[in-house]
């Protein structure tokens, strides 16, 4: 029985689920794009959801059978559920996309999925890379403060339209979700910044 692990297992891991994030990001963008048109990316986003399910379950799998762990258990953990999160917000939001134009918050919200991303891979040699990880950090930082901007500006739009008050329910449920999985990142980003002040 081994009970050292290989740091490289959970990076592989760590890196496709963050690769999924990012399709995921993608597609909804250009579901945005078009979205009287985009039945079959939507249920390309729920499967590429489901896929990243399935890789988080691995994670915490893996993490129960790991003796040993190359970082702290929890913190292994809330990377999984947190990045994981990112994904069933997007997906969320897409299932129930309609008439409002949102493409200003998802073009924030992919520049964050695009950051995590690059802090996933940077992961793997994290002393020689610690700057690079910080910098990355305080630019999701400022991308969810963009964020919250918009949602404030999205929602004074929202409120000064004439559409009825079950749509306008339903389109500030999209807007805040998106908004929440901005807010993921920044959580992500936050667990990151934690790892390297407990191990370099």
């Amino acid at each position: 029985m081994k009970f050292i692990p290989k740091e490289v297992t959970f990076s592989d891991h760590f890196e496709e689920l963050a690769g999924k994030i990012k399709a995921g990001g993608i597609l909804f963008s250009e579901i945005l794009d078009d979205y009287k048109h985009s039945e079959a990316k939507t249920a390309q986003l729920k499967e590429i959801e489901r896929e990243a399910d399935t890789i988080a379950y691995g994670i915490y799998q893996k993490l129960h059978a790991t003796f040993l762990t190359p970082l702290d258990r929890e913190d292994i953990y809330a990377l999984a559920n947190k990045m994981d999160t990112i994904l069933d917000m997007i997906e969320s939001a897409a299932t129930k996309i309609q008439l409002y134009n949102i493409k200003e918050l998802a073009l924030i919200l992919n520049k964050a999925i695009d950051l995590m991303e690059k802090v996933i891979h940077a992961m793997r040699k994290r002393r020689k890379n610690l700057d690079m990880i910080r910098e990355i950090c305080i630019e999701i930082n400022t991308l969810e403060n963009e964020g919250d901007h918009v949602l404030r500006k999205s929602m004074v739009h929202l409120f000064e339209s004439d559409i009825e008050a079950t749509e306008l329910i339903k389109w500030k449920d999209i807007i805040e979700r998106v908004e929440e999985a901005i807010d993921v990142c920044e959580d992500v980003s936050n667990i990151f910044e934690g790892i390297i002040l407990k191990n370099g």
